[in-house]
């Protein structure tokens, strides 16, 4: 179903967000770039000089909120800290915390030149592409926070196992094979880790977000579920979307390289697979396009099943 919401910003709000840059003046062109939670349109404006510039509407879905979580205030405090940090994120250039500037809460930003690799035509190329891919995110879990930081961010060591929080198997969990076991182990594990400094995370790391010009990245997309916590979540969900693209030498070659680039080895990331896991079972049609992905699915599973209950 379209959502109410949808549709191109009004040329009043882009006559606005012009003005708010200081662009006046300008012919301009929008072109849609995807929705789901947020509303994303590229703007291209050129002024009477033939100046051109591209910038980024971002705006947030209220159909798609999360309790307790504003996606515009999370996505644009992160870019802050990663452009602080110098890390290849598209510049914050606006924040519209009401609505009063782009008609929904939501960030303006930069755009940044570049192109996904596509899933699955182009899995072999994301395979060939894992040491960088782990390399980038080393970075990104470097990037210092402070408490004051937290109250925009995810905190990653509850909202990964978001399943586990009422106490009760979830129906989709009961419906999937694997997925009473899985609620199950996490839910007898989860917290007992060993004691980790946390980092700041992604929260989504895959293909989807990330952009690429030749074997360089040029950008890290979608900060709206920027986090906080045990490095070893964003780590297990890339590792993931390796194994079910027939991958597992990539995600193991992943694993190695961030490994390398952090400095530091991940003693319980068997835990936080299966907490990963999950996420799939919510919606299998949408990830399993091929049997050989789910067949890579439950190996992923039954792989870290093993190595969690053998430790145990």
């Amino acid at each position: 179903m379209k959502s109410a919401y949808a549709g191109a910003p009004s040329a009043e709000v882009i006559g606005r967000v012009l003005d708010a840059l200081g662009i006046h003046g300008a012919r301009y062109s929008v072109d849609n770039l995807g929705k789901y939670s947020n509303f994303t349109h590229l703007v291209r404006t050129e002024n009477e000089a033939r100046q051109a510039r591209k910038i980024v509407l971002r705006r947030y879905n209220p159909e798609k909120y999360e309790a307790g979580h504003d996606k515009h205030l999370c996505e644009f405090h992160a870019l802050k800290l990663l452009t602080a940090r110098e890390l290849p994120v598209p510049k914050p250039l606006l924040l519209d915390e009401d609505g009063s500037l782009l008609g929904l809460p939501g960030i303006v930003t930069e755009f940044v030149a570049g192109r996904t690799i596509e899933l699955p035509a182009e899995a072999a190329r994301w395979g060939q592409m894992a040491a960088a891919a782990a390399r980038m995110l080393a970075r990104i879990h470097r990037t210092p926070f402070s408490e004051a930081d937290k109250r925009y961010l995810m905190n990653d060591d509850v909202e990964v196992a978001w399943f586990i929080k009422d106490r009760t198997i979830p129906d989709y969990m009961r419906a999937d094979r694997d997925g009473k076991m899985v609620w199950h182990l996490v839910n007898e594990h989860w917290g007992r880790w060993s004691p980790v400094e946390p980092r700041f995370a992604h929260t989504d790391y895959w293909s989807g977000n990330i952009l690429w010009q030749g074997d360089e990245i040029t950008a890290v997309l979608d900060w709206e579920e920027a986090g906080y916590g045990h490095p070893a979540a964003d780590v297990a969900y890339a590792r993931m979307g390796y194994f079910i693209e027939g991958l597992p030498e990539a995600a193991d070659e992943f694993l190695r390289v961030y490994e390398v680039e952090a400095g530091w080895k991940l003693s319980d990331l068997a835990l936080f697979e299966l907490a990963a896991s999950a996420r799939p079972m919510v919606s299998p049609t949408e990830w399993f396009a091929h049997p050989y992905m789910e067949e890579g699915f439950r190996r992923f599973i039954a792989g870290a099943r093993e190595r969690l209950t053998s430790a145990a």
